[in-house]
């Protein structure tokens, strides 16, 4: 998997430009001293009119004529894979086949047979897919992730997310081409966290409602997913006023851990012990934690992405990993069976 010296910038490029993710994925990599980006490509000529003319990170780097002439650069060794729901999967195919590690923004497509293929081939070819799931790298997440994975809390009997947003009625058909709707857009983020914590469910299941306001779309939405020992809920609503009230929560036999509301940035977890330990003490506390933007993860991931692909770490999620998030998210949008 290692590619570079360690001295000379990745030669990186960006595949599509329709993700929520997408500008800010570009400027992470503008801003890197470790990444030169040598392009863009989006299939999509009005919206290229638009990124090229614009003020922004897309207005700043050269655009591809065709994916053809993206792919077949050898001097590539990545590519940031940007494009809407509905098309990334077969775009991060494409990238794959092309020899070329991907940072690939989330989720993986509805097409499960599909998503298993493409990380197949890309272990077969030593290839690095690391999914854009930026809570990963936020400090609120990983300070609770190493009180768990360490046995601070004790052990995890559940967890509860809540990661509801504002969708415009009028800007709701991108979601309602997708079973699910709000969930499968934004519900891997969450289950991202809780797979890591507690593994994969024995059971999940739904609500998918449609509540709100506008054409169509299942916008009122809770998971629940069913372990060995444990629950998990998992709540994502597209018509929360602003601003938004989200929140995660952790509960073991020792102790729980609450990410106080809102999230993002992050700025305090409520740590509650029932005996002292790891250095705090027992009782309720306030842990301060250092803030971050949205941007900054990007950051964060793409430092991670860089560095694992010059051998300087191993991949902070495994494929395995990568394709249990996926196989949650679809259970519970009803694209795979699996109970």
């Amino acid at each position: 998997m290692t590619v570079g010296n360690g001295a000379e910038p990745l030669r990186m490029a960006q595949y599509g430009t329709k993700h929520g993710h997408a500008a800010g994925k570009m400027q992470a990599m503008l801003d890197s001293p470790d990444v030169e980006v040598v392009g863009l490509f989006e299939p999509d000529r009005e919206r290229r009119a638009e990124g090229e003319g614009s003020s922004g990170p897309f207005g700043q780097v050269p655009w591809f004529d065709s994916e053809e002439e993206l792919l077949s650069d050898t001097s590539i060794v990545a590519v940031a894979s940007e494009g809407r729901n509905a098309e990334s999967l077969p775009q991060t195919e494409a990238i794959v086949d092309a020899g070329k590690h991907v940072w690939y923004d989330k989720p993986a497509g509805e097409d499960w047979a599909g998503w298993q293929r493409v990380m197949g081939k890309a272990q077969d070819q030593g290839l690095l897919i690391q999914m854009g799931y930026m809570f990963r790298y936020q400090n609120g997440f990983c300070q609770i992730t190493e009180w768990v994975h360490g046995g601070l809390l004790g052990d995890i009997y559940c967890t509860r997310a809540h990661m509801s947003t504002s969708v415009d009625p009028s800007s709701r058909g991108a979601l309602a081409v997708h079973q699910g709707g709000i969930f499968f857009d934004l519900g891997g983020h969450m289950l991202d966290q809780v797979v890591y914590l507690m593994g994969r469910p024995t059971k999940t299941t739904s609500f998918l409602r449609t509540d709100g306001a506008g054409p169509a779309c299942t916008d009122n939405t809770l998971g629940v997913l069913e372990f060995e020992r444990g629950l998990a809920f998992v709540d994502i609503a597209a018509m929360e006023p602003k601003p938004m009230a989200r929140r995660f929560e952790v509960y073991g036999t020792k102790g729980s851990a609450i990410l106080l509301d809102p999230f993002e940035p992050p700025y305090a977890i409520r740590l509650c012990l029932e005996e002292a330990d790891g250095g705090f003490e027992a009782g309720e506390q306030i842990v301060p934690v250092p803030t971050q933007s949205r941007q900054q993860t990007y950051e964060e991931e793409l430092v991670a992405f860089v560095a694992t692909l010059r051998g300087e770490q191993a991949p902070d999620r495994s494929p395995e990993h990568e394709l249990l998030v996926q196989e949650t998210l679809l259970r519970l949008t009803g694209r795979i069976e699996g109970g």
